[in-house]
């Protein structure tokens, strides 16, 4: 091509992308344009079909579609089709195509209303309809037994196609069945726990009758009506758990001979593979001290420990038990015992046969196995923290290989032969894409390339990278974002965005760094905006977890610190317009960094505040803090309360009315210490809003935080 022709191709070029990238997000795309029409396209409802012999299944325009690995395609069915069905059933019917688990290659679950149906594909009907109470909640299907576990107030109730039971059947409103306990700690997300053939169902029942009423207020009402929680804070007395198994045939009921004290944490309950045997990971109340502890599913006795784990800061059980295939007194266990989570193989004894994964690196999450178990599959940061890559690992010798063949943050699904993978990738520059991968991790087919649906709008550069934390050594990574007309030769304010607490990380290698778009959103506004993920934040290991065991938000805003002068380092930032903005822990820290460093920040948005954590909940408190008792040094230091008179920037807090996470009493403590000092700050309320403010109500916040900076910053 002739020189001047290259020349004009590469302008036109250049001239038509600036053209192109000349949108800017309105606040509405900022909050929800993520998750709606700027959220990547993907495929629907990916999944094996169980015992599908390699075939996997997506919902795509209202249609359920199967292909095997060699691409040939099937239609299982539509929204018209089981629509058709739900009517001849006398259902009502959807408007689009409902959430479905696989049964076997001919049945498939959906949930309509108070109904589990099970769908056959071959004759396009219901041939089973399942139905629960219409006030039922925490629903639970065993497909084996086919039956569905469920609460009724405080009660549980088991359903079949024969009918409903009652489990329980107590009339004492502080006694709760069959729903998740300890607030959702410890990886706890449900009450139920089916057996491997459904027919005996484990349960949680706990009783909060010594825990104190908590006054949370409707204010939508005619006249303000209190509705009453159980909300036990750090110190104080905490709730006392048990558990139950219901046997279906019998419908009796056994409670296990857990002991005392009772208020210690029953976590992590898993079924031995003959169903005779529980086992559940019990911690006492320090959360210094673990057992996996076996019991007799028929008569509810003690059988043995079968290990313990023991620490100077705390042990925290997230993982169930799994259980071997092969061998039924082999199981795999998922701790952190040796710094990092990585996967260990034990017997029924309490034997630690071998130790399947180590490293400075953490195992994110267990794919699966193969049939004959000579590759355990999984999910680690072993690259990078901020990426997740997928791995084998041969279980006879411990070596790996990785399969995915490109950066960033993949997920995955192992089918049931262990020979292929369906995985979803996102990275900076990839929305999101999708490979059918083999074992060996040879692609066989794309199923999906995102289109990159910000591609028209004018952003800044995004960048990933680290510095040292307050102790001079450890990598801290951070995300900063430019204005999209950024000139190095000005100055720019910043916005911090921080959360900085354990089981949250900001800071990752998805699309565009992970960021939220509403930093994108202030960058168009000419902010530039700064994120670190601090010391105390997730998947780098324990010990830069627990660093802030005892002492929270001292080590955290001192790493946060170490941002700031990376910042004042910088020719274009403008030392004296420096902001910052967290929710949650994240307010906390806004708090810590306001108080602590009045120099440094001149704007600050806390949105629902811990304040002092004696007011926070005994579980998650106790478990970084120790009791206030033990511990008052600690809880002093880290009460902002005793920060207050250093207070000298523009600050708001906002807080949602029926807040059951970090309670409103928070704020309002920190108002009235406020007033007591003569200290101005801001204030705002969501009447109807629990710990996050969603919906239309969340455009309405965004709008508050970002005006509040615009004004002040």
């Amino acid at each position: 091509m002739h020189k001047t022709l290259k020349l004009l191709v590469v302008f036109l070029f250049i001239g038509t992308t600036a053209l192109a990238q000349t949108k800017e997000l309105t606040l509405k795309d900022a909050i929800w344009g993520r998750y709606r029409e700027y959220n990547p396209a993907q495929l629907h409802q990916l999944s094996w079909v169980k015992n599908g012999k390699d075939t996997y299944s997506y919902v795509e325009k209202h249609m359920l579609i199967g292909k095997n690995i060699k691409g040939k395609e099937v239609e299982y069915t539509s929204t018209i089709q089981i629509n058709n069905a739900l009517r001849d059933a006398g259902q009502d019917t959807l408007k689009h195509f409902p959430a479905i688990t696989w049964i076997n290659p001919d049945e498939i679950r959906f949930t309509n209303d108070n109904h589990f149906n099970l769908y056959q594909l071959k004759t396009q009907k219901i041939a089973q309809s399942i139905s629960v109470k219409s006030d039922g909640k925490f629903a639970d299907f065993n497909s084996d037994s086919r039956k569905v576990a469920f609460t009724v107030d405080n009660n549980l109730w088991v359903a079949d196609e024969n009918g409903m039971k009652a489990v329980t059947t107590d009339q004492n409103p502080g006694i709760v069945n069959g729903q998740y306990v300890h607030r959702r700690e410890f990886g706890i997300t449900k009450g139920t726990f089916w057996s491997p053939k459904g027919d005996l169902l484990a349960f949680y029942r706990k009783d909060e009758t010594m825990v104190r009423d908590y006054p949370i207020v409707d204010f939508m009402t005619r006249e303000a009506e209190l509705k009453s929680v159980k909300y036990p804070m750090a110190g104080m007395k905490s709730h006392h758990v048990t558990v139950g198994i219901y046997n279906c045939k019998t419908q009796k009921t056994v409670f296990l001979k857990t002991g005392k004290p009772l208020d210690h944490y029953l976590t992590n309950i898993s079924w031995g593979p003959a169903e005779k045997y529980i086992y559940i990971a019990e911690l006492n109340r320090d959360q210094d001290h673990m057992k996996l502890n076996q019991y007799n599913a028929v008569t509810g006795e003690f059988v043995k420990t079968l290990y313990e784990e023991t620490s100077d800061t705390y042990v925290e059980p997230l993982h169930p038990i799994v259980f071997s295939k092969t061998n039924p007194n082999h199981f795999y266990r998922w701790s952190r015992k040796d710094g990092y989570f990585h996967v260990y193989l034990y017997d029924t004894s309490g034997e630690m046969l071998k130790e399947i994964t180590k490293g400075p690196w953490e195992i994110t999450d267990i794919l699966g196995f193969d049939p004959a178990e000579k590759y355990m599959y999984f999910v680690s940061t072993k690259v990078s923290p901020i990426d997740r890559n997928i791995y084998k690992v041969q279980l006879s010798n411990g070596k790996i290989t990785r399969l995915d063949n490109a950066d960033g943050t993949h997920q995955a699904l192992l089918s049931e032969d262990g020979k292929y993978l369906l995985d979803t990738y996102q990275s900076k520059n990839v929305p999101r894409v999708t490979n059918l991968i083999t074992n060996k991790g040879k692609v066989v087919r794309n199923l999906l390339t995102a289109a990159n649906t910000l591609k028209d709008f004018r952003f800044g550069k995004n960048s990933i990278f680290t510095i040292k934390a307050a102790d001079g050594k450890t990598d801290l990574y951070c995300r900063m974002i430019l204005p999209a007309d950024f000139d190095s030769t000005k100055k720019y304010p910043v916005i911090v965005y921080v959360y900085g607490g354990p089981h949250a990380q900001l800071v990752r290698n998805t699309w565009h760094n992970n960021a939220r778009f509403w930093q994108y959103y202030m960058a168009q506004k000419g902010y530039i905006a700064f994120t670190v993920d601090n010391r105390g934040s997730d998947n780098r290991g324990a010990a830069f977890e627990n660093v802030i065991h005892r002492h929270l938000g001292i080590n955290e805003t001192a790493d946060q610190m170490k941002g700031i002068d990376y910042l004042e380092s910088l020719p274009y930032v403008d030392k004296n317009r420096i902001g910052v903005h967290g929710w949650s822990f994240g307010g906390f820290m806004t708090l810590n960094l306001m108080l602590r460093h009045p120099e440094v920040f001149k704007v600050g948005v806390a949105g629902g505040p811990v304040v002092d954590w004696k007011m926070y909940e005994v579980m998650y408190g106790e478990r970084y803090m120790d009791t206030p008792q033990e511990n008052p040094e600690g809880y002093k230091e880290s009460n902002m309360l005793n920060h207050v008179s250093s207070l000298k920037g523009k600050l708001m807090l906002i807080h949602g009315a029926e807040d059951q996470t970090v309670v409103m009493q928070q704020s309002m403590k920190f108002l009235r210490e406020c007033i007591k000092q003569q200290k101005q700050v801001d204030f705002f309320v969501y009447p109807t809003s629990v710990h996050n403010v969603h919906g239309i109500d969340r455009v309405h916040l965004m709008r508050k935080v970002s005006d509040y900076f615009l004004e002040n910053l």
